[in-house]
């Protein structure tokens, strides 16, 4: 399984991600806001997206990031949304979209 290596806080609004196969992504806080994976912005049921992707700002921040296990990470974004549930196979998996 491809896991993280290192997480760099570029900026209030980017990370990068280096990975245990050395490839590395650069992740912006709207992005990963737009594809949150939890409950209130997909439909558990129907996998249908809830959250309008229109609906996030362009300048929307990370106040935090706080690892879940030894398989996710939890973003706190400056619009206060903090139940998403980003798995490494998921982060690596929108990043080579």
């Amino acid at each position: 399984m491809l896991e993280p290596t290192q997480i760099i806080e570029e900026s209030d609004s980017e990370i990068t991600i280096e990975w245990s196969d050395d490839k590395s992504f650069l992740y912006n806080a709207s992005q990963l806001r737009r594809v949150c994976p939890c409950a209130g912005c997909v439909n558990e049921w129907t996998g249908e997206r809830m959250l309008k992707a229109e609906s996030v700002a362009d300048d929307l921040t990370i106040k935090n990031i706080n690892v879940v296990g030894r398989y996710a990470l939890n973003f706190v974004f400056s619009d206060d949304h903090d139940t998403g549930i980003f798995s490494y196979k998921y982060l690596r998996e929108i990043a080579e979209k």
